[in-house]
């Protein structure tokens, strides 16, 4: 299933049924998973771990050496899951010694020009819509979404199910949950939407809600709304989550809404 006019070096580890298009080109140290389609023109380089099933898209550069200029060509991979789509025209740079790998989760789809930099972390069911940029060990939680032409900071921790609006500038981290909308970008209310797409509940989401009037709506800081969070509200995951996130955030979270 590969093309006459693509290279492929012949240490990189192709599985079964993997159709491999023209003027692709595949380095050493590679691997692809069953079932992968690789588009005209893609660049798989050195490091790359690319899972099943996925779908790889004409100009699309996986696993090229990171922009970062401490890099000293240390050994390290681009892991991309089962499942995903690549559009056109997407880089996916592969890891530093700060963690060694650069990985994007099953099930994600990655838009046409979006930009994963080196280290982040991207969960499953992941969207990164058209021109997202990631910079440097940024983190995304699973079934996110964000919106096209994203730019989010270095070190930044986006979390689960939440989603960002199109043309934001991602400085602090954004609490699980939660949309994220207008400059600065602040607490737009709770992904209601998405969470009743898959399937939380009514009674789910109006807990989830309450935690976030306490952190945004009731004129406490961060300390104190937690504090009174743990203490007047069973535990739960969702909870849970939200607390270890806030605590463990060391840019910030978020604001709440910042009227003109």
């Amino acid at each position: 299933m590969i093309q006459p006019l693509a290279y492929v070096n012949p240490e990189a580890k192709i599985a079964n049924n993997v159709v491999i298009e023209p003027f692709v080109t595949i380095h050493k140290n590679v691997h692809i998973g069953e079932g992968t389609w690789i588009g005209s023109n893609v660049t798989i380089m050195e490091g790359a771990r690319i899972g099943k099933n996925c779908r790889i898209f004409p100009g699309a550069v996986i696993s090229a050496v990171p922009q970062d200029l401490k890099f000293e060509n240390e050994d390290s991979v681009a892991r991309i899951g089962d499942n995903v789509t690549i559009r056109e025209c997407v880089t996916v740079n592969r890891g530093t010694k700060a963690s060694g790998e650069t990985k994007v989760g099953n099930n994600c789809l990655l838009m046409a020009y979006s930009h994963v930099a080196h280290d982040c972390t991207i969960g499953d069911n992941v969207i990164l819509a058209n021109a997202v940029q990631l910079a440097g060990h940024v983190e995304v939680g699973d079934f996110a979404i964000l919106g096209g032409m994203c730019a989010v900071h270095q070190f930044a921790k986006i979390g689960q199910h939440v989603i960002v609006s199109g043309g934001s500038l991602v400085r602090k981290d954004v609490p699980p949950f939660t949309k994220a909308a207008r400059e600065p970008l602040s607490y737009a209310g709770v992904n209601s939407v998405g969470l009743r797409r898959r399937e939380f509940s009514s009674e789910k989401i109006a807990e989830i809600q309450e935690i976030y009037r306490n952190i945004y709506l009731r004129g406490m800081n961060n300390n104190a709304a937690l504090a009174r969070i743990e203490a007047e509200m069973p535990a739960t995951k969702e909870r849970d989550d939200i607390l270890s996130f806030i605590r463990d955030s060391d840019r910030g979270i978020m604001k709440g809404f910042l009227s003109k």
